[in-house]
């Protein structure tokens, strides 16, 4: 295996830089080929530093033009310069003004990182190492400045010409076909939320009258002509995150415009840049014929997160990027707490949960395993991780539940009043609440620093003599790599008491740990928690709510768990009890499929055939408690020698056997939930669209059910939701009706790249050995582009992450493949190629055999030359 992968950066080497950096003037002269940008930085030397040290500014494939000081040209002995370093012997000791004229290529920048081209439209995409690829800079997030930005193109070119910040001036260049503009930031940033756009684009404007202090804002949002009509949802639920951050934390905006701008070809979902936000247009485009349910639901999110960010990430930045969880896991908490508001509480946290077990459990459980604030980092673009978003979101949500409502926003407001202005550290923000509150929070400020999902344990006993019930909690977490041994964590467990008759009971006492109404702290390696004075047996609810990112294995009997699932009133673990159940089930099946029990299959499906009826559940919550747990779910809680095809098997028969059972009332659902009323995106019209699909997707799961109702159902649908779950089952159970779906959808849709998207992810984790074949022709179809992230996820992404059975081929066909493509894809786009690699991070709980194919394709990888540091960290820490 290749051994020269970076140096790491550890953080506790931080220092600050030995210069400080006032002003940032530029001035941008765009052309397709050779940009020139002029920088004019005015420098200070810092009082510890010492005179005539040298001043090293950080650069990535630069061609540097011409370079002066305070107006004069720097002799060549003054200075050294590479494309990815530029040095200044001996700056002056006052205050300085460094030019620094570098030519850049935005055609040639295929990775998608500095000043690109995209579709035409000059754009930038800086976090978190991208500003260095337009001029040589202090390249950290700890250093901010104020940014004036004069941009010029030819108007025939670009007519749009926009940058963070306010609008100041702007002109045509006489006696050419060239004009400007000028725009003005006067909140200092750092580097990495600099933003600058330009090309032909449409603009969809509004307004926002703030209500703290009557302000108002004009909203923009620029997309490709033509798409102006699918921006109407995107500009509402812009307006709704406003309205909300001022009225759940008294955050205001701050500019005299606010920017959205829709680009095609982008590594990720979106970025805050201050006031200039830079989306992936599928987080911003929707209409009913082109967007699904899910569409809508990302787009109204990460348009909240994005504007979020301006308080948590603009306004309040990091030190360095090992607080990166500062305010990404800070402004996905902000941002579920939104969509919770705007939708189902109960719904949202039950998605959120399975996305966090999903993708961060998995990387809590491997070899990429890493705190929440990571002590070192080869690539920082490597550490975007959901550990750093998800379970950085869950520490805030345990913050919030251990301090109550109202010591959390104190400690919030505390925050944004002590550290406005400022790139902050984590013990900065815990300090905050910490003062808020009077309380100690050094130990639970071990979540930021120990890596690993911890483990609940929990035994009881029941006194029926003394009416007392005895919870044992004991808390463990496995060891990771760099980390053997873990203290104990602070644990806020929420829990409930449910007696005989389903209702909540009370106590009279309780003693063993600290008790907070209805959460028990934990902070050490066991308590025991006795309740005193209960009438009868109680039934315990856990972990209500999903209140720690932890595994609760509290072995619970099959008949607690069905009396859970049929009175609990915490709508989380309601559902957690029905997937409990289905599990257990699940892995006995996919390990020893003659051990699987007709009259215990029998028990779930009758519970679910309660449960799709009780309409004292809103649909959207009762479609979350029909759903089993996926293939990958059950892989992840059989941890060792996995067979995904074994774990495929069984978890069809299950599914028949409860669509079996089921029948006769999903069918008579499925007719109730037909909704004759025009599309809406709302929660409630989508709630029974979720529930009507996944009765639909049962039915179709017995031979014979399949392909009369759902061909019918996708010729009859009238939005992308209904069309495309249609699709989807017609192509995943293999039906007659599959390739005529296949040719209409890409008739009706062939000139929509984000709708073709689907269109190749259907097929990609269609579960047959015939998948990778029709995947590698799939890379030859028009709608595809190895240029464009989007495909590339689309097609490739999802056979890598979501197709279990293919991906993992007992033959390593699957491993082969996407290895290759990272070797080839590592040369255009090293980000995205690294992020396909990371579908390996799972292979040692495969079974040996594809294990071992696993290994041998992760090995060639790592071993091969010209790696980029991306690719070569993900390689060199998968195989650790």
């Amino acid at each position: 295996m290749r051994t020269d992968v970076a140096t790491p950066v550890r953080l506790e080497d931080y220092r600050p830089t030995p210069y400080a950096i006032s002003t940032v003037d530029l001035d941008i002269r765009l052309a397709p080929k050779a940009t020139k940008v002029t920088a004019r930085i005015a420098f200070s030397r810092r009082e510890d530093t010492a005179v005539g040290q040298s001043l090293e500014l950080a650069g990535d494939e630069l061609k540097l033009v011409s370079l002066s000081l305070d107006g004069s040209a720097l002799a060549a002995d003054d200075f050294e310069a590479s494309a990815d370093k530029l040095t200044i012997h001996t700056p002056p000791a006052d205050p300085f003004v460094l030019e620094i004229v570098t030519e850049i290529d935005p055609d040639a920048n295929s990775k998608l990182m500095g000043l690109y081209r995209s579709s035409g439209t000059y754009c930038t995409q800086c976090e978190a190492e991208g500003f260095r690829r337009i001029t040589y800079f202090l390249d950290r997030p700890d250093v901010l400045a104020v940014y004036t930005t004069r941009i010029e193109a030819r108007k025939s070119d670009a007519p749009i010409l926009l940058a963070n910040g306010n609008p100041t001036e702007a002109g045509d260049i006489e006696g050419t076909d060239r004009h400007f503009a000028v725009w003005h930031d006067p909140f200092p940033k750092p580097s990495y939320l600099f933003a600058m756009v330009a090309g032909d684009l449409a603009c969809v404007t509004d307004s926002y009258t703030t209500l703290l202090s009557g302000r108002e804002v004009e909203l923009r949002i620029y997309v490709e002509h033509g798409n102006e009509g699918r921006c109407d949802y995107a500009m509402d639920a812009l307006k709704r995150s406003m309205r909300w951050d001022e009225e759940a934390f008294g955050r205001e905006y701050d500019l005299d415009i606010f920017m959205i701008v829709a680009v095609s070809d982008f590594n990720m979902g979106a970025m805050e840049n201050k006031g200039l936000n830079v989306f992936n247009d599928k987080y911003v485009l929707a209409k009913p014929e082109t967007a699904t349910d899910q569409d809508y639901a990302g787009i109204e999110g990460v348009i909240a997160h994005e504007y979020f960010h301006n308080w948590t990430g603009d306004r309040i930045t990091c030190r360095d990027w090992f607080q990166l969880c500062l305010k990404e896991g800070l402004t996905v908490f902000r941002d579920q707490e939104f969509s919770s508001d705007m939708r189902s509480r109960a719904v949202k946290r039950i998605a959120d949960v399975r996305l966090l077990q999903a993708h961060q459990f998995p990387e809590d459980g491997g070899p990429l395993a890493h705190p929440v604030r990571p002590t070192a980092y080869r690539q920082i673009n490597n550490f975007y991780t959901a550990t750093v978003y998800e379970k950085g979101a869950e520490i805030v949500r345990m913050l919030k539940t251990y301090l109550g409502d109202e010591g959390f926003r104190a400690g919030m407001d505390l925050y944004f009043e002590r550290h406005d202005g400022e790139a902050a550290t984590i013990e900065d923000f815990l300090k905050s609440f910490a003062d808020a509150t009077d309380t100690d929070l050094d130990q639970f400020a071990l979540w930021y620093s120990q890596a690993g999902t911890p483990t609940i344990k929990a035994s009881e006993n029941w006194d029926e003599a003394a009416k007392t019930l005895t919870i044992e909690l004991e808390q463990s977490c496995a060891p990771t790599p760099g980390q053997e041994t873990k203290q104990p964590f602070t644990m806020p467990v929420r829990f409930g008491l449910i007696g005989p008759n389903g209702n909540e009971m009370e106590w009279s006492a309780v003693s063993g740990a600290e008790v907070r109404e209805d959460v028990i702290v934990l902070t050490e390696a066991s308590h025991k928690v006795v309740f005193e004075g209960l009438s009868a047996r109680p039934v315990s609810s856990l972990l209500r709510g999903f209140s720690a990112p932890v595994r609760l294995d509290d072995g619970k009997s099959r008949e607690d768990l069905v009396f859970l699932a049929r009175h609990d009133n915490d709508p989380f673990n309601r559902w957690q009890a029905v997937q409990t159940l289905a599990m257990q089930l699940l892995k006995r099946g996919a390990q020893a499929p003659t051990t699987l029990a007709s009259d215990e299959i029998q028990e779930l499906a009758a519970l679910l055939g309660e449960v799709s009826a009780d309409e004292n559940f809103e649909p959207a919550l009762r479609a979350q408690l029909l759903q089993l747990p996926s293939e990958a779910d059950i892989a992840r809680e059989i941890g060792t020698d996995v067979d995904p095809d074994a774990i495929k098997a069984a978890r069809k028969a299950v599914e028949v056997a409860i669509a079996g059972h089921c029948l006769e009332g999903f069918a008579e659902l499925y007719e109730a939930l037909a909704d004759e009323a025009p599309y809406s995106p709302e929660a409630a019209a989508a709630g029974r669209r979720a529930l009507r699909l996944v009765v639909l997707d049962y039915m179709a799961s017995i031979e014979g059910e399949a392909s009369a109702r759902t061909f019918a159902h996708y010729n009859a649908a009238d939005n992308m939701s209904d069309r495309l779950a249609a699709l989807r089952l017609l192509v995943h159970r293999a039906d007659t009706h599959a390739q005529e779906a296949l040719e209409d959808f890409e008739t009706r849709f062939g000139k929509d790249a984000l709708v073709m998207d689907k269109w190749l992810t259907v097929q990609a984790t269609a579960p047959f050995p015939e998948t990778l074949a029709r995947i590698r022709t799939l890379t030859a179809h028009p709608t595809f582009s190895y240029s464009n992230p989007n495909r590339i996820r689309a097609l490739i992404g999802a056979f890598a992450t979501g197709n279990q059975t293919q991906f993992n081929r007992a033959d390593g066909a699957g491993f082969e493949f996407v290895a290759d493509t990272v070797l080839s894809l590592d040369k255009r786009n090293p980000q995205v190629a690294a992020r396909l690699l990371s579908a390996f991070r799972s292979w040692r709980v495969l079974e040996p055999g594809r294990r071992a194919l696993a290994e041998a394709a992760l090995r060639r990888v790592a071993q091969s030359s010209d790696l980029s540091s991306d690719v070569q960290d993900i390689a060199a820490r998968s195989l650790q």
